[in-house]
């Protein structure tokens, strides 16, 4: 080989190292942006949250740069198969029926599901009590899962996202809704719009629906992924960097048992 050879080929050695390097440097995070608290996005475009946070913070600790990318809730797992991202922060729960497409670190977090419906609604969170009632639920979540199953007699109206619930439970077009409850609390009863609503009955966390909690989703192959994000997930809860983020929005650890 002459010089002029060995030259272009060390280059090009040179070249597909770095590329390489920079490929794995940045970890591409799948975000909703419409799950407040736990995603939403600023009138500027900027993505806020603690889904977001968390993101930041895993990555930090893995040294690897976050790049976010937006996209809707219908389409979240079809796109990560379709390589548009490397793994999803966006409140997933950890469930059998998505582990047969796709895998998951470990937890971090855990919180319930709960009925919301008006203060002067009879609406009681049971099955008796919402059967031929319009129950709003976000669709492709756990939450139309469980309400599928623990309320047959209701008749489910489907939503892209959750705030198209909270609107339309406004509206009065549907009786009653069913989504985490610290969304819930945070987005809608504790606003001006929902203050004449509140919470009927009790937890929901059922397991084959709600799975054993929320956590990062990767493709199944990308198995060192997702133990590195399993084991950067117990670092930040170590470290305190997860409390922090934590207490910047709920007045409880989320984490859960």
């Amino acid at each position: 080989m002459n010089l002029f050879l060995k030259t272009v080929t060390a280059g090009l050695l040179v070249l597909t190292m770095t590329t390489t390097v920079q490929a794995e440097d940045t970890l591409r995070i799948g975000v909703e942006g419409a799950y407040k608290p736990f995603s939403w996005k600023e009138a500027d475009g900027t993505l806020k949250g603690f889904d977001v946070e968390i993101a930041s913070a895993l990555c930090a600790e893995l040294k690897r740069k976050c790049e976010l990318v937006e996209q809707g809730w219908d389409g979240m797992i079809p796109a990560l198969l379709a390589n548009k991202f490397d793994a999803i922060i966006a409140s997933m729960s950890i469930t059998e029926e998505r582990k047969k497409r796709i895998d998951f670190s470990a937890k971090y977090y855990q919180t319930p599901a709960r009925v919301v419906a008006a203060n002067s609604s009879a609406i009681d969170g049971t099955a008796k009590g919402l059967a031929g009632k319009r129950l709003g639920v976000q669709r492709g979540t756990t939450h139309q899962c469980y309400a599928e199953k623990a309320f047959p007699d209701a008749e489910l109206v489907l939503y892209a996202t959750q705030e198209e619930v909270f609107q339309d439970l406004l509206l009065g077009r549907i009786n009653a809704q069913i989504s985490d409850s610290l969304v819930a609390n945070d987005s809608f009863l504790k606003t001006d719009d929902g203050a004449k609503y509140s919470f009927k009955g009790s937890d929901h966390l059922d397991l084959e629906c709600y799975g054993e909690g929320v956590g990062i989703a990767v493709r199944k192959e990308d198995t060192d992924l997702r133990d590195k994000l399993s084991a950067a997930i117990l670092a930040i809860r170590e470290n305190g960097n997860y409390a922090k983020i934590n207490n910047t929005y709920f007045t409880v650890d989320i984490y859960g048992k």
